[in-house]
């Protein structure tokens, strides 16, 4: 008998990255939205799409440990192969991260391990790096220092602002999440010692300068 494959996905606000995957056509025959937030705009999206929702509204439980709890026994009802999170503003428990453990992924806008936290973009124009980008990891207990998934580069320009480097770092979250996800469900990402390889990734002969080079 054929067990339902099902993908759950964690919002907080919009989901800019859920609607990405919602719109990648995966090869799962269910995909679950679960909000932190009641009010979640991204949860009006997934339903307009047809998807289901959930909200557990993170303010009606008394701390970051009851809530996990309601939150995993929400999740258990679906049995989901992989959990995204995608724009999830709680900082999960080590309990929650350690259930999960290697079915749990997170997109983050930089190139881990630089630049963990918040307001990556400001940060990386302050030290004046010339290429940003983004990377998609598994969770652990450390706060975004998870195995490396798939990352995404892109050129800081001389103009740059936090807000044009954040859409453009953007537009790529919107490619790499959906591939890595892809590579999970087929079966293609493998851990040796917490280093993952993608089987059979093919491997383009490109390089990105920043600012060009001149001839």
């Amino acid at each position: 008998m054929h067990r339902m494959k099902t993908l759950v996905i964690l919002i907080s606000g919009r989901g800019s990255n859920m609607q990405a995957l919602l719109e990648a056509e995966l090869s799962v025959d269910r995909i679950v939205v679960i909000s932190s937030n009641p009010a979640a705009e991204g949860l009006k999206i997934a339903e307009s799409m047809g998807f289901k929702t959930v909200s557990v509204d993170h303010r009606h439980f008394p701390d970051r440990e009851t809530f996990d709890a309601a939150l995993a026994v929400e999740i258990e009802r679906y049995q989901p192969e992989l959990i995204v999170l995608a724009g999830f503003m709680r900082i999960l428990t080590d309990d929650f991260v350690l259930r999960y453990q290697n079915r749990l992924i997170n997109i983050h806008p930089s190139l881990l391990p630089a630049y963990p936290g918040l307001h990556t973009h400001k940060r990386a124009l302050q030290d004046g790096v010339k290429i940003h980008g983004c990377t998609v990891h598994f969770v652990t207990p450390a706060v975004d220092h998870g195995p490396i998934v798939i990352q995404a580069a892109v050129p800081v320009v001389s103009d740059e602002t936090p807000q044009t480097l954040a859409d453009k770092v953007l537009k790529q979250e919107h490619r790499i999440y959906p591939q890595a996800v892809r590579w999970f469900l087929e079966g293609r990402l493998t851990f040796d010692d917490q280093i993952v390889t993608v089987l059979q990734a093919s491997v383009h002969d490109c390089v990105i300068y920043s600012p060009g080079l001149q001839h």
